[in-house]
């Protein structure tokens, strides 16, 4: 499987090259005869760039030009060439990114505490549109600043806490896109985004993106109502690029429909429907199929969100089940603050097992500490409330979280979370985050801490 995932992104790397310069791969003029002299067509490889450590594999790109020799073409061929270069580059768009992290994780029945130092690079690149077709890069490399005191579930340090983000070069993503008006469609390695990211998300707070490999459509039929499906293939999981404790990849057969309606310009009404199947290492046991509705609006000056769905198993999953989700959320803004107040529940089948939500940012969610990143068989209760809001030019917040056993209503423990964010300029900015997790039945006590700083050049 990996060895088609690596050739799907070799041919999507060569495919975005034919975007940029259609005119290597077909004449200006379709009735052209290029096959002249004793050679028809013949590639010579002029460049090589190998790619090693990316997700165990070892990507080959090799870019060949047509050998001219032997096939004399016009001067507009070799203009169009150019001119398509020059435009896809002058309407292109690259940016350079690091954001530097110092994790701090105290946590009973942990000898040591996890100091990690990290820093994440970040190259972005997305060509200009040639018609309706564009194409575009990102990779990042994840590197260790000083000691690795910490586990990242690679480094095999395990006498210290987890911090999720290790070190190494990762193409997070390589795609190309189509787009006209009420439709676009995207395939390749990509970021996928549905709503509050509570079952589809991109996990951007590790410093290893969540990101798929796939095809995506997104349709407009009428006013008002948008159609999203998404078939993928690999799901690079923010563990890689390397196996550790957790596996990089999650080999996939998975379809993500959601239907959207926009009521008004202050509500919406959306549908979906998730089926997941993943084959390797735990991915079989993360196997589900997910339908629900879900509603984000406004009642008066409160910001209302609301969702229910149902789960079963799917794809290899061993487990017979069926569980329910409810969510409840409501906000209301009174300046300076804003106040807000959550019920979230992840239901059990019987304390067989929990509702699941594998692709999700996990760490939005249930408090910051990442304690129920995986739900306990007994299902989950979440009751929070929140305040933030601006002191200046520092955004503070402020949650408090109370989590239960939704099975047998056993209180699992609280949490305290608080957050500060700066933005000395468009170019950096600075947060300090606290999580403190109060263990009553489930997990330890814990507490970490988070200090970020982002540079975008």
């Amino acid at each position: 499987m990996r060895c088609l995932v690596n050739q799907t992104l070799a041919w999507t790397l060569l495919l975005s090259l034919s975007l940029l310069s259609p005119q290597l791969f077909a004449g200006s003029d379709a009735n052209q005869d290029l096959s002249v002299g004793k050679a028809a067509v013949t590639s010579v490889p002029i460049a090589s760039s190998t790619v090693t450590g990316t997700r165990n594999a070892r990507i080959v790109v090799e870019i060949e030009a047509i050998d001219i020799v032997e096939r004399p073409m016009t001067q507009s061929v070799y203009g169009d060439t150019i001119n398509v270069l020059r435009e896809a580059i002058k309407n292109g768009k690259a940016a350079l990114k690091f954001r530097y992290r110092y994790e701090y994780v105290d946590q009973q029945g942990t000898a040591n505490q996890a100091r990690a130092s990290t820093l994440r690079s970040r190259f972005n690149w997305q060509s200009g549109a040639i018609g309706k077709l564009s194409s575009g890069f990102e990779a990042d490399y994840v590197s260790n600043i000083g000691p690795e005191e910490y586990n990242s579930t690679v480094n095999r340090q395990t006498q210290y806490p987890a911090v999720a983000d290790p070190d190494g070069f990762d193409l997070n993503q390589a795609y190309i896109k189509y787009a006209r008006k009420g439709t676009t469609a995207t395939g390749g390695r990509q970021r996928i985004i549905h709503g509050r990211q509570r079952f589809v998300g991109g996990v951007a707070w590790r410093q290893n993106e969540q990101t798929y490999d796939g095809v995506r459509g997104e349709f407009n039929p009428i006013d008002g109502l948008l159609l999203d499906y998404s078939y993928i293939w690999n799901v690079n999981r923010i563990f890689g690029p390397a196996d550790g404790s957790q596996p990089a990849d999650w080999h996939s057969q998975t379809h993500l429909f959601k239907a959207e309606y926009t009521l008004t310009s202050t509500r919406s009404v959306s549908g979906f429907f998730y089926d997941m199947s993943f084959d390797n290492d735990n991915g079989p046991a993360n196997s589900i199929s997910t339908y629900g509705v879900s509603y984000d609006g406004t009642l008066g000056p409160v910001k209302v969100t609301a969702t229910a769905a149902n789960q079963s198993d799917a794809g290899d999953n061993k487990t017979n089940y069926r569980a329910s989700y409810y969510h409840l959320g409501a906000a209301i803004k009174i300046t300076p603050v804003t106040l807000s107040i959550g019920y979230e529940v992840l239901g059990s089948d019987h304390g067989k097992v929990g509702f699941r939500t594998p692709l999700a940012t996990l760490h939005k969610f249930q408090g910051w500490a990442d304690k129920f990143l995986s739900t306990p068989n007994n299902g989950i209760r979440d009751f929070s409330l929140g305040v933030g809001g601006m002191a200046g030019p520092i955004k503070l917040a402020l949650n408090w979280h109370r989590f239960e056993a939704d099975e047998s209503g056993v209180n699992y423990g609280d949490e305290i979370d608080a957050s500060l964010g700066y933005d000395i300029n468009k170019a950096v900015s600075l947060q300090l985050k606290v999580a403190d997790y109060s263990s009553d039945t489930f997990s330890t006590d814990t507490t970490k801490v988070w200090l970020t700083m982002m540079l975008t050049l």
